[in-house]
């Protein structure tokens, strides 16, 4: 049964004209296991590096406008995160490091997603697998078998509040295979 306070938050968001919320998740580059290091601290392979670079400036073209940028804590998906810093120009405070984005499962990112501050219309989350695959697979309308290191999803979501998000159109993908020369 629905409680009251969340009844009248969904009448209210349905009244008002909707608002799109974006969601852009993008999984860290390829890491090195080359290195005697815990996970959290692996850090990028070359191919990771190209890769990321690859994607971020693909991604510059198609001129999206992000209001906040988050990662994981981990050193390979901060790492990837600072690659697209420098290749879409973003600002170091509009990147925020977030503890409960290192999560493979995905539970601690839909958390996350679901308690989101509703003036930010669009986000990216720097993170990683199984999480996002499930997330893009479950959220989305476009299958994807495997989101790949540098692989990167946008959802876009009709409504008003993170807190509904559940069902919304798979706006674009972007895999590396398909943007190297």
């Amino acid at each position: 049964m629905i409680d009251k306070k969340t009844l009248i938050d969904y009448l209210y968001n349905s009244s008002k004209s909707m608002k799109e919320k974006k969601l852009i998740l993008i999984r860290h580059a390829k890491s090195s296991w080359k290195y005697d290091v815990s996970d959290i601290d692996r850090p990028l392979k070359k191919r990771g590096v190209t890769d990321a670079s690859i994607i971020s400036k693909a991604f510059k073209e198609k001129e999206y406008t992000v209001n906040k940028i988050y990662s994981s804590p981990a050193n390979r998906a901060f790492s990837t995160c600072k690659i697209f810093k420098n290749n879409l120009n973003w600002t170091d405070d509009q990147i925020e490091i977030v503890n409960k984005l290192y999560d493979f499962e995905g539970e601690s990112v839909l958390n996350f997603i679901t308690t989101l501050d509703n003036t930010l219309e669009t986000v990216i989350i720097f993170g990683h697998n199984h999480a996002f695959t499930a997330i893009a697979n479950d959220f989305g309308d476009t299958y994807i078998d495997n989101l790949p290191t540098s692989g990167l999803v946008v959802l876009k979501f009709n409504v008003n509040s993170w807190e509904y998000v559940k069902y919304g159109e798979t706006e674009l993908l972007m895999f590396p295979r398909d943007y190297r020369l």
